[in-house]
């Protein structure tokens, strides 16, 4: 049976390197068909992902929710495939496109989208954008097998916590909160973050080769930081029991 896991927490909080290092690591670990899912249409994924990619060879996810009836043909038709991964593919946005690209999806769309998914893939990873008016991700969170809750240790992701503290509540039990260290700043209140938000279960370290790759537009290939990759498997673990 296919599993979705939905990516979800507050701007800037590294949710989509994260959904895709997830995802690669499930594909590695697991050794099952893996699709990843980014429907932001403020920064489209397919941009920064594949910036050294020719336009003909990326595809987009709204031209499959476009369709009257979606079907896993038209799912495929959009994957963008990892040339290394066999069975990994990537559905987003591509450069140019916005919420004005194309008609705002019904929740019978998406519903069709993700029976599709579920036909293709073992694992669906889907990196949720922080604004819950995005249909796709509040439909991710209500029907998830598994959320990992990402967190920045910074008053932003209070904040946002906060203010969204309704849309979460379906997950308050079963959401994996996780700590993300994206800056390797002289003071950063790691230890009152955790005390604020309570059950952090993981946290991801620094990981200067990840900020590298997302610097060169290498974000598809193999992460080489074994640190930052332990904690990766470790997450995995406790998704897939």
């Amino acid at each position: 049976m296919s599993k979705m896991i939905a990516v979800c927490g507050s701007p800037e909080s590294g949710k989509t390197t994260f959904s895709l290092k997830l995802a690669q690591e499930l594909y590695y670990q697991k050794k099952g068909t893996v699709l990843f899912l980014s429907p932001d249409m403020q920064i489209p994924s397919m941009a920064y992902t594949f910036p050294h990619s020719k336009s003909s060879d990326l595809f987009s996810i709204g031209k499959a929710l476009d369709k009257t009836d979606i079907y896993t043909e038209d799912v495929l038709k959009q994957l963008v495939p990892v040339k290394t991964m066999r069975n990994f593919g990537l559905l987003g946005y591509t450069a140019g496109e916005n919420k004005y690209t194309y008609p705002r999806s019904t929740e019978d769309k998406i519903a069709a989208l993700f029976r599709a998914m579920k036909d293709i893939a073992d694992y669906i990873v889907v990196d949720c954008v922080s604004d819950m008016d995005d249909l796709i991700t509040r439909m991710a969170i209500n029907r998830t097998d598994s959320a990992i809750q990402m967190v920045a240790p910074d008053l932003k992701s209070i904040a946002y916590y906060a203010s969204q503290a309704e849309m979460y509540e379906n997950i308050a039990e079963c959401g994996i909160k996780t700590l993300c260290i994206r800056d390797r700043d002289v003071y950063l209140p790691i230890e009152e973050i955790k005390s604020h938000f309570k059950n952090v279960a993981f946290t991801l370290p620094y990981s200067r080769p990840l900020k590298q790759q997302a610097i060169t537009g290498t974000l598809s290939e193999r992460l080489s930081d074994i640190s930052y990759r332990k904690q990766v498997a470790a997450i995995v673990k406790r998704v897939i029991k």
